[in-house]
């Protein structure tokens, strides 16, 4: 074996998505002079998602700034450098599909990689010239990336420079353009089949249920239901995880005959890169369905699993009808870096 091309792709899709006319103070008017937010919607929906479409509808009832021709952390720190007009930003808000995988899809620069711990370290960033401060906060609109603690530190360096701005980001799902709430948040519970192979959701109830056992949820009906029926329901959705390896070998005699799941999954684990990537992707191998293919010399590897979803919205406190505001000053709700 030559060497070893190593592609691992995850894409997680989620279709969903007063002020007062005079001043109080002098001191409130002047901050409204010289204080701004900037949207930055970071990809295009594709197929029947709507996630990107239902951001900017909600960021756009606000009246606030819309960016759309960006699509990395450089293309956002060189827009910001650009239009500097003399007025700090206090919110400068970051719209990009992420997972619980492999990071965020905006990319590091144009032609990067998509962001994560490992592709931040191999670039250098432009740095902010103007516009933001240490009261600055950058406020990131991405599933779950509030819980990869390691992406988000390395992100905080990446916007630090002469000034440190504050990084916001949740735990849990960001659902913009939903029935109830134009943007509100909800917790992700997870389980997986091999793609077309799905045992049925009962099957797949018990094992979530095993998954969560001190969750309190009808996983059987929230796996059934596939939109919001009513505010606070529990609801899932379904989507697909690839995984796609390209092997070169020295020789066509070198490639091995792998003519079922089982001899993928045993090549697989005799491959300390191979295997080491699947550890890190964190989903069991025998939930991937596999199917491997060679030509020439390259033997190409691919598995795909299917994720269902239930997401449990979170609902306020003190008024447990309605969905919390996804405020980032919450710490229940948001972590700040």
């Amino acid at each position: 074996m030559k060497n070893l091309k190593l592609t691992l792709l995850a894409f997680l899709t989620l279709i969903v998505s007063c002020e007062n006319d005079e001043p109080e103070n002098v001191t409130q008017q002047i901050d409204k002079i010289e204080m701004q937010s900037v949207v930055f919607i970071t990809g295009i929906d594709e197929d029947d998602n709507t996630f990107y479409k239902n951001a900017k509808t909600h960021f756009k009832q606000q009246q606030l700034t819309i960016v759309e021709d960006v699509s990395s952390i450089e293309d956002v720190i060189l827009w910001l450098n650009a239009h500097y007009d003399g007025k700090n930003y206090d919110n400068i808000h970051i719209v990009s599909h992420s997972n619980a995988w492999r990071g965020i899809a905006l990319r590091t620069c144009e032609d990067g990689e998509r962001i994560t711990f490992k592709s931040l370290k191999s670039v250098s960033f432009p740095k902010f010239e103007n516009g933001v401060s240490d009261e600055t906060n950058i406020i990131f609109h991405s599933c779950g990336l509030g819980a990869n603690k390691d992406l988000m530190k390395a992100l905080k360096i990446v916007f630090s420079s002469d000034v440190k701005p504050n990084l916001y980001a949740s735990e849990f799902f960001n659902v913009f353009g939903g029935k109830y709430a134009s943007h509100y948040l909800a917790q992700p519970f997870y389980v997986f089949y091999p793609t077309a192979h799905s045992p049925g959701n009962i099957t797949l109830s018990d094992e979530i249920a095993h998954s969560y056992p001190s969750v309190s949820i009808d996983w059987l009906t929230a796996l059934e239901t596939r939109k919001e029926t009513e505010a606070g329901v529990p609801y899932s959705y379904r989507f697909n995880i690839p995984v796609n390896w390209d092997i070169i070998f020295d020789d066509v005699s070198d490639i091995p005959e792998l003519t079922s799941a089982d001899d993928i999954m045993d090549f697989i684990l005799e491959n300390e890169d191979l295997s080491m990537a699947l550890y890190e992707l964190g989903i069991p191998m025998d939930k991937f369905r596999w199917d491997s293919i060679s030509l020439e010399n390259v033997l190409t590897i691919k598995g795909k699993t299917t994720v269902l979803c239930v997401l449990n919205p979170v609902m306020d406190t003190y008024v447990p009808a309605e969905y919390s505001i996804p405020d980032i000053e919450h710490p229940r709700l948001y972590t700040k870096f």
